[in-house]
């Protein structure tokens, strides 16, 4: 459930990178109905790359790391999420926040994140390897919006419809992982395409739905969060890990102007919006956000939380462009966030002391 539209390049063909992404997605859709959707297992190429579990690589002094590949390190980190935390975006695995955060702090960070995770997900993705991390130093759970996404697209779910209507929501979910084209394009015979040119061509109707109104959604999504942190907390209280959520950054919370490259970017998306946008219809408000944020820290005391579109706008680069689309970033956001979490966290300055920290909550 990601916003991920194709970059484009030349003739409007897409670009390597875009292709990578295409093809790691679409054949994450081939799982097991019995187990947690992440991604593909052993998936290579230039762009992204996971292990056997199908979690992606992260990258630190020469080495690269993994739940399932964690090698002799005595501690490991995690960064938890959806897909701005997997990296959809950066050029390579060395490209994302836990490769950054592995080479700006000397320690390993390892990728703990799913395209499409909601917030009880993560925890699950969580439990689920918990018994292959071994010692946890951190854990830095940077998310929000597919818990948003989660809150409408429950009441889609929930609500009945007409046939017609019910087929253009089937027809909806089925193009649901924006921008991913087949890999290799079914070939049809020449009586299927010669049915196919003769027959009445029939318009899909766009799926019509009623949401709740943006401030009631937020409320909800911001309750299941800060229910899901206290989660953490209470399963990380027996150890010497430290937990901080971070709301990771969309890009109408985190800019009040563009740079040029990311105007072009969104000129392009309203031609052409994502699924996934119309589930966050109407909550691009400014003072919907911050009540947002609110609520998420008020639910989840003690656990601290941070709001990464206010604290982005401190890096040096803030305004170069950053954002592939409203909520992923390119290798230079990628780097730009993990440096203002190092900076934020004091976790450049860690001296991997073996004793149990006390979160200080951020005012």
């Amino acid at each position: 459930m990601i916003p991920f539209n194709a970059a484009t390049h030349g003739q409007g063909l897409p670009s390597p990178l875009a292709q990578d992404y295409q093809r790691f997605l679409q054949l994450g859709s081939r799982r097991a109905p019995h187990t947690l959707h992440v991604h593909e297992s052993g998936y290579r190429s230039g762009t992204i790359n996971t292990d056997a579990l199908g979690l992606r690589y992260s990258h630190g002094a020469g080495k690269r790391f993994s739940p399932a590949e964690r090698g002799s390190a005595p501690r490991v980190n995690l960064l938890v999420g959806g897909s701005t935390a997997l990296g959809v975006g950066a050029s390579s695995d060395e490209h994302t926040v836990a490769s950054h955060l592995s080479m700006l702090t000397g320690e390993v960070w390892l990728n703990l994140a799913g395209c499409g995770l909601n917030a009880s997900q993560e925890l699950l993705l969580f439990l689920t390897h918990q018994h292959r991390l071994g010692d946890i130093g951190h854990v830095v759970v940077l998310s929000g919006i597919n818990t948003l996404a989660h809150q409408a697209l429950g009441e889609v779910l929930a609500s009945r419809y007409e046939l017609g209507q019910a087929q253009a929501l089937q027809h909806f979910f089925s193009g649901y992982n924006e921008g991913i084209q087949p890999t290799h394009p079914v070939r049809e015979s020449l009586w299927q395409r010669l049915g196919q040119a003769l027959a009445p061509r029939r318009q899909v109707p766009a799926p019509a739905w009623r949401l709740s109104a943006p401030a009631k959604r937020l409320a909800g999504a911001a309750d299941d969060i800060g229910r899901t942190l206290r989660q953490w907390e209470r399963l990380l209280a027996d150890s010497h890990a430290t937990l901080t959520f971070i709301l990771q950054p969309l890009l109408p919370w985190c800019r009040e102007t563009l740079p040029a490259g990311e105007q072009a970017m969104l000129t392009a998306l309203e031609r052409q919006p994502p699924h996934f946008d119309s589930l966050l219809e109407g909550i691009f408000d400014s003072q919907l956000h911050t009540a947002f944020f609110r609520r998420i820290k008020t639910q989840a005391d003690p656990v601290p939380c941070y709001d990464m579109n206010g604290m982005l706008s401190s890096s040096p680069v803030f305004g170069a462009d950053l954002f592939i689309d409203r909520m992923h970033l390119n290798d230079l956001g990628n780097n730009a966030l993990a440096k203002v979490i190092t900076a934020k966290l004091g976790l450049a300055q860690e001296k991997h002391a073996r004793r149990k920290v006390t979160p200080i909550k951020l005012v």
